[in-house]
């Protein structure tokens, strides 16, 4: 990718816009090449290489904002964006709230924070098959009961991101990934199950073996043979950490500055309070070296950084952008979150639960009779009323160990009393993406069954 220029006409684009009357204006450039290989049974199914470049102008005139985004980086494409921005911010009603942050509040972190790997780029189609096939065969070999896979699948990315705004700031970075995946298919008698597990680094150096990922996958899809359907009872519920981290998908939800300001939140107006128990501490960071959520500026300029969302049960922050901070008399957090088109929205860096001590063997030993969930279906989620209810799949817990499997259940609950009864967190955090948490154990929930 040579995009050399790109940073020239960000900024150019910037100047254009404020000489036709723009109050303000920025402009986010971004370009990308993907590739992805995918195998089944052994064979090659599907090969894909994409690249895509793009540019996305705001501009505010007054209190009016409008935008625009193209493709096309033609003289003729970007006079288009110039006047598509502009034509739509002509005709949009004034917003007290809209603009962009204060020239005090941008800036980006400093120092290498490792998001981009050269050696993605130069990796070879061959070794990049090869690895995804490694994986399903791996899968395969495992155990004779795997008698079928939905495939393997490798895949990279490389990208930019280029932001420039009249208000003195601009900035660009790089990033890289590549992942590996399988999905196998395991048989015994009538009974058919599905699993799969995946490893994701900035660099291929960082992935976990194929063998391995074919393995584990092929081992959850074994554990899930001959579930059963349990009877409807109230017992203390495991979160594997897969499933654990849909639940900070939810407490995400529920403390994203949109949703505060509209009151569609269970947490809206209780900053301060205690929402969870003592041993949750829940942390949005978009500085940590190497992760999936990491930048040095969000989408609006501002630096990335820490902030505690939730410190030992008690809520201290919301994640707001400069538009929700405002909505609230608060300051931004560093979430500004956008594609190339709209307005920017909100969204995290690396929003973590933090590790506790115990280890996943010593938070199931504690558990007489309960259910450990690996897999959560559906969206029976009310952010407004918390309300909580959910398909699942897992194991049994009896005497403190996995028994036999489950499926067809459903779990029920609060989302604010399943975080007050949040009574073991485990020291099993690892990041397989920009939201993570380790195994969680809730004091009691409704399983309902037969």
């Amino acid at each position: 990718m040579n995009g050399n220029h790109l940073p020239d006409l960000a900024r150019d684009v910037v100047q254009r816009a404020l000489a036709r009357g723009a109050t303000d204006a920025e402009c986010t450039i971004a370009e990308g090449e993907e590739f992805s290989a995918g195998v089944r049974m052994r064979e090659l199914e599907n090969l894909k290489e994409a690249g895509s470049r793009g540019a996305g102008l705001r501009i505010v005139i007054g209190r009016k904002t409008g935008s625009s985004y193209t493709s096309d980086l033609s003289r003729e494409g970007i006079d288009l964006l110039l006047k598509s921005a502009i034509e739509l911010a002509d005709v949009t009603t004034e917003d007290p709230h809209a603009g962009l942050p204060e020239p005090e509040e941008l800036g980006a972190v400093a120092g290498d924070l490792r998001l981009f790997d050269p050696e993605v780029e130069k990796l070879e189609t061959p070794l990049r098959i090869e690895t995804a096939r490694r994986a399903e065969a791996a899968a395969l070999d495992a155990d004779p009961r795997i008698f079928n896979s939905e495939g393997a699948s490798f895949e990279s990315h490389v990208g930019r991101h280029i932001f420039s705004n009249s208000r003195g700031f601009a900035g660009d970075y790089r990033t890289s990934y590549c992942s590996v995946s399988a999905a196998p298919v395991a048989r015994d008698g009538e009974s058919m199950e599905r699993d799969y597990w995946f490893t994701l680094a900035r660099g291929f150096g960082g992935l976990e073996p194929p063998e391995q990922v074919g393995r584990t996958a092929a081992q959850r899809a074994i554990r899930r043979l001959h579930p059963v359907k349990v009877e409807t009872q109230r017992v203390p519920v495991v979160f594997e950490p897969r499933a654990a981290r849909t639940l900070l998908d939810n407490l995400y939800e529920a403390v994203h500055g949109m949703s505060i300001y509209r009151q569609e939140s269970f947490l809206a107006g209780k900053l301060g309070e205690r929402v969870a128990g003592d041993s949750v501490t829940v942390v949005d960071d978009g500085t940590i070296p190497g992760l999936f959520g990491t930048s040095p500026f969000d989408d609006e300029g501002v630096p990335s950084r820490r902030t505690v969302v939730i410190e030992r049960g008690v809520l201290k922050s919301y994640l707001l952008n400069a538009y929700a901070a405002r909505k609230l008399g608060m300051k931004t957090t560093g979430n500004a979150s956008r594609g190339l088109a709209g307005n920017a929205g909100i969204g995290h860096g690396n929003f973590f639960l933090e590790a506790g001590v115990q280890t996943p063997e010593e938070i199931l030993a504690g558990v007489a009779n309960g259910f450990y969930v690996t897999e959560l279906m559906g969206f029976g989620v009310n952010i407004v009323t918390g309300d909580y209810s959910r398909g699942a799949a897992g194991l049994w817990i009896r005497g403190g160990e996995l028994a036999y499997a489950v499926s067809e259940v459903t779990i029920a609950g609060n989302l604010m009393d399943m975080l007050m009864g949040l009574e073991a967190v485990g020291s099993d955090l690892e990041f397989r993406g920009s939201m993570a948490a380790p195994t969680l154990r809730i004091g009691e929930m409704t399983v309902g069954g037969k």
